[in-house]
């Protein structure tokens, strides 16, 4: 079960309810705050890291990966997105306008009249 429709997007919105939902019915809203959601965030971006930590450089789509391989990835990067909406909505911050924010910010500081080829050793980041 998925709560969304096949083949519809999921909201940032969607699984913030669906977290709310999820730590009340445990009541584990009490453990819930700012500070523990980074600390178990940061874990499981540790677990994600994991992950590739052996596998070197790795092509887009990871035509060589395992179907397992696969779904735990997602399972890791969903550990992630779910503390991050959690410490965003126990901070205050919308974070899908947070995030369109920052996207257009980094639209100001990296324009594209000077971006530069990645020949010239000087690819530019995007945070």
């Amino acid at each position: 079960m998925t709560g969304a429709p096949e083949g519809e997007s999921v909201s940032l919105d969607l699984l913030k309810k669906k977290m709310i939902e999820f730590a009340k019915e445990r009541d584990w809203e009490q453990f819930h705050s700012p500070r523990n959601l980074l600390l178990a965030l940061v874990g499981e971006v540790g677990e994600l890291s994991e992950i590739f930590q052996w596998k070197g450089e790795v092509p887009k789509g990871l035509p060589d990966w395992k179907e397992e391989e696969k779904v735990h990835l997602g399972e890791e990067l969903s550990d992630v997105l779910l503390y991050l909406v959690q410490l965003s909505d126990i901070c205050g911050i919308d974070l899908g306008k947070a995030a369109l924010r920052k996207v257009e910010l980094n639209a100001a500081k990296y324009p594209v009249s000077k971006k530069k080829s990645q020949t010239d050793n000087n690819v530019t980041g995007s945070c």
